[in-house]
């Protein structure tokens, strides 16, 4: 194998990233709900989609006849989930205070990390998770029902995303697969969109300049920072560092739109983000091989029976990678491990820069 060129990689870039896409999605939240006098959810969902995938195709311009069968599979069932997320949050959004509806949207993402794993802590990490949602959703707590169900829509979507885009980021070396999942997507939605609303978008033109920083805000930026975080980190680690969502979509739902939550939606959304942080406290930081302080030869992949990259079942002696060589260079300690499942990676200062998995038949990300 050759050597790659070794690059350093900061603890604190994942979380620095998703705080980067929280932040960049919910601006692009309040712009579209604070256009809902305008203009109706569907119309701004589409436009997203819409805007998103020609963007993308214009600074991508992906090659179609490279594509193969089993990518095109990937993208598109990617595509079709991108697109019932986007209609399912949009219109919850119109039912909902920002920060209440992120929190919603969490439960996907949070559920997927807690049945990724086998620790018992992140089973009560999800009794907290529910301990919020009942708060939020059971009576008495002044939330409307079809705004409710609406979020936990877009929560079973959200999860259906992550594992969807991981795979499709494994398959693809570049950014064709995202563009042709947002492709694929404003297939779908922009006609319902343009059946519901486009007379309306039609008599006001000036919202079209709205759903374009939409799409670039909650979707283009989001998308490709989700797609470039789930290359580095599992699904189960994403999943929790979503924890901060809510959050900053509180807060940006009162400085933006002016929205007050009660004492009661900040406990849930407290109950569900703390959670989320005790589930990443107990996880490991990256979700990958780190290398074991009994045996400088060998590492353990994760605390779970797969492999984190081609989701081979592992188990015993099966589950330790093999260094395979060491090398010192001017950035640091360069490592190449193999598992006993045929995936090979490379470790640069106890940091996984490059996976290669040897078993593309077998792979596949998350339970089916």
């Amino acid at each position: 194998m050759k050597e790659p060129r070794p690059y350093r990689r900061d603890a604190a870039a994942a979380p620095a990233l998703m705080l980067g896409q929280i932040f960049s999605l919910q601006v692009g939240s309040a712009l579209a709900k604070d256009a809902y006098t305008t203009v109706g959810p569907t119309a701004l969902a589409g436009m997203r989609i819409v805007f998103s995938a020609a963007f993308l195709w214009l600074l991508v311009r992906p090659r179609l006849r490279q594509v193969t069968a089993r990518q095109w599979r990937a993208a598109i069932s990617l595509g079709l989930v991108l697109a019932a997320m986007n209609l399912a949050y949009f219109h919850a959004i119109g039912h909902l205070p920002l920060g209440v509806a992120a929190t919603l949207e969490l439960l996907g993402p949070l559920g997927l990390s807690v049945l990724l794993s086998r620790r018992p802590q992140h089973v009560m990490a999800a009794l907290l998770a529910l301990a919020g949602v009942l708060l939020l959703a059971a009576p008495g707590a002044s939330l409307p029902a079809v705004g409710v169900l609406l979020g936990i829509t877009a929560a079973v979507c959200r999860a259906g995303y992550v594992v969807l885009n991981q795979r499709v980021g494994r398959l693809f070396s570049d950014w064709t697969g995202l563009t042709l999942a947002l492709a694929c997507g404003a297939c779908v939605l922009a006609p319902v969109a343009a059946f519901t609303d486009g007379a309306v978008v039609a008599a006001h033109p000036a919202v079209l300049g709205t759903g374009a920083a939409v799409a670039l805000l909650s979707s283009l930026i989001p998308y490709s920072l989700d797609m470039t975080l789930l290359r580095r980190i599992d699904t189960r680690t994403f999943g929790v560092l979503l924890a901060l969502s809510p959050a900053v979509g509180a807060g940006i739902g009162f400085a933006l739109l002016h929205e007050q939550l009660t004492v009661r939606q900040l406990a849930a959304t407290a109950l569900i983000v703390v959670a989320g942080a005790w589930s990443l406290r107990r996880a490991s930081p990256s979700g990958v091989p780190t290398r074991s302080s009994g045996s400088p030869s060998t590492a353990t992949p994760s605390d779970d029976d797969h492999c984190p990259f081609c989701w081979s079942p592992v188990s015993g002696q099966v589950r330790r990678w093999t260094l395979r060589s060491h090398h010192r260079t001017s950035e640091g300690e360069v490592e190449y491990c193999s598992g006993g499942c045929g995936c090979q990676v490379v470790v640069v200062n106890g940091e996984i820069v490059k996976a290669l998995v040897r078993r593309p038949q077998a792979a596949r990300i998350g339970p089916q």
